[in-house]
Formats: C-alpha cells, structure tokens, sequence
C-alpha cells in the first residue's frame, strides 16, 4: 500500500503545527487569548502527523513529531501526555535511532520517578537495557539498567519482577567475568524462591550456576559453596545439577579432562544446556591442564 500521500499530508500538518506554535506566543496571540489552546490543537496537530509519519515508514520523522508534541505538552503541564509522547517517540527511534530513542525512554523515566510511577519507569529501564543488548551491544549499560528497574521494582514489592531482571544482571555479570557479582545475585534468588511452592523447583538452577562461578573462581570456593546449597535447599542434594557438580569436581581434582567431559555428556544427553553454561563449563575446563578447550 502506498502510504505517500500520508508523509505529504504529515509534512503539511508539521508546518501548520509549527505555525500555530509561534502565534500561541506572539504579543496578538497573547492578547486576543487563546494561547494555551492553541499550544493544544499544535499538540494535537504533531501528534496526528506523527502517526501519519508512522503509517509511511518514516520512523525518523515520527519520533521528532512525537517530540515536539510531548514538549508541548509539558509546557501545558500535562505530564502524563508528555511522558506518553516521549514512549511514542522513543518506540518510533527503535526502528531508526536507537540513541535517540533511549534519550526519549530516559525523558519519560524522569517524570515517572517524578511522579512516583516506579513501576512504569522499571518497565521503561528494561526496554532501555534491550536496546543496549539487541542493538547496541553494550553489556555493561544493559546490566545497570536491568540493575535499575530491578531496585524500583523491589521498592514497589514486585518481587517476582524484580528477580527477573537481577537474574539477566547475574547471566551478564558472569559472562563479562564478574563472578562475585553473579554468585550474589544467584544466591539472593535462590534463597527468595526455595521457600515459594510455586518457585521453589527454580532454586535449584540458581544454586547450580552459582556453583559454576564459584568453580571459575575456585575449586575449593565450589565445595564449600555446594556444601552450604544442601544444608540451605536439601532438595538440591538430590538433583541431577549438584550430581553433576560433584562428578566435575572429582574430576577437576584428578585433572581428568576425559571424565569431566563424559559427565557433561551424560547431563546434556537428558537436560540440555544452553549457551550460557556450556560457555562457563567450557571455562572450567580450560583450567584442566593439557585440556584442548572444547566439550566434545
């Protein structure tokens, strides 16, 4: 469908907005009234042209549309439609600049703080962390404002939401080697799920990829570690995961790269391990000497 006659009409709309913005503020403006609803119907106008711009594929235009509408709305002192404006736009620059679109989420993030939204403004963080992590590619922003949303939720009791963002932290802390980090944020939700019966089956691979940054850091940490998680989570013990790790200590121990392979084998040969942990285990392995770095 061809939508140019939209941009074209869009583009009209823009100047006619602009021009019903200057008036709004001209002396005869001011005297013959009608300022403020003139700063409306612009409003109004950029809004409308930015969905036209939207309809044409022009993500660019939109979101500067959106812009000038969500300033003006803040000149009205209409918050909300400002922030609203500022996710319009910030959506519209994800598909063309996503520096610009993470300029208008953190606009919008400001005045939901501002007005004790915490809840919105978690959700607009972790938009903010995807597009660091998809487009961007840019770990170390993504964790801080996973980290972010994660403290707003905890502040409004979203536990649950909460816990989902610290863990893509810990995933991240462990993948650029900040393993602390990590066995802190593993810890701190597998003891906040081993006790809900919904969540508690989940403990279980927290505990487990603690461990494994424990074993990165050291061997001996990784026993005193799994130790603990059995006392802590007893149905950890019983678990293919602490089977598992028990079997790849022994085999670190030996330095025995043939058994700590086959033992990965016999693990993944049931329950698949994803990138993540072959990536960790992988690390470990590397720490057996005369190992040829693969789990093969």
């Amino acid at each position: 469908m061809d939508n140019s006659g939209k941009e074209k009409e869009a583009i009209q709309l823009m100047v006619d907005a602009d021009k019903k913005c200057k008036t709004s503020g001209s002396f005869l403006g001011g005297m013959f009234g009608g300022g403020p609803q003139k700063v409306e119907e612009a409003c109004e106008m950029y809004c409308r042209a930015a969905n036209m711009f939207k309809m044409a594929k022009n993500w660019s235009a939109a979101g500067n549309a959106f812009c000038k509408a969500a300033r003006l709305h803040m000149q009205l002192q209409n918050k909300h439609d400002c922030a609203t404006s500022f996710i319009d736009a910030g959506n519209a620059f994800k598909k063309s600049d996503p520096n610009e679109a993470i300029k208008c989420l953190n606009a919008a993030i400001e005045i939901y703080t501002d007005m004790g939204r915490f809840t919105i403004a978690a959700k607009h963080h972790i938009n903010i962390a995807e597009i660091y992590e998809s487009e961007l590619v840019d770990i170390e922003k993504a964790i801080a404002h996973y980290e972010q949303a994660a403290d707003y939720y905890k502040g409004e009791e979203s536990n649950s939401s909460a816990n989902k963002c610290l863990l893509k932290v810990g995933a991240y802390c462990a993948q650029i080697e900040q393993y602390q980090r990590a066995i802190e944020i593993y810890e701190q939700v597998g003891a906040n799920t081993m006790d809900n019966t919904l969540l508690k089956y989940s403990a279980k691979e927290y505990f487990f990829k603690a461990s494994l940054c424990h074993f990165i850091v050291d061997e001996l940490n990784a026993k005193i570690a799994i130790e603990k998680y059995e006392e802590m989570f007893p149905a950890f013990s019983d678990s293919r995961e602490c089977k598992l790790l028990k079997k790849l200590l022994e085999a670190h121990e030996e330095q025995n790269s043939e058994a700590f392979t086959e033992a990965i084998k016999d693990f993944d040969s049931i329950s698949r391990l994803d990138q993540w942990h072959t990536t960790l285990l992988l690390r470990i392995k590397k720490t057996i000497q005369g190992d040829e770095g693969d789990l093969k």
